[in-house]
């Protein structure tokens, strides 16, 4: 009976057995960016905040994407660029970088 336990797979960056703490480092950086810029660009008067860390995320997502090494490095930073990006344009609508 041993083959009908099922085995979530381990949730890792480093899929190809390699240890990349540059890379997961700049990963784990655009998706706290990410998170930030997109959960405040829903408050209106948090768009300093919004816009500046939209654009922290979107600038270190993509050095993130462009030195990335595994396949979830790319997924995980593709999906915290585009929060950033989000949060980044209604910061820019709600007021913009400078107030």
């Amino acid at each position: 009976m041993a083959q009908t336990i099922r085995r979530f797979p381990a949730l890792t960056l480093n899929t190809d057995g390699h240890r990349h703490p540059r890379e997961n480092t700049l990963v784990g950086l655009t998706v706290i960016l990410g998170l930030v810029a997109f959960s405040t660009s829903f408050v209106h008067s948090l768009h300093l905040l919004s816009s500046w860390t939209g654009l922290g995320g979107v600038v270190i997502g993509l050095w993130s994407q462009f030195i990335s090494v595994t396949t979830a490095e790319r997924f995980v930073t593709v999906i915290a660029l585009a929060a950033s990006a989000f949060g980044l344009g209604v910061g820019l609508a709600h007021g913009g970088l400078f107030g």
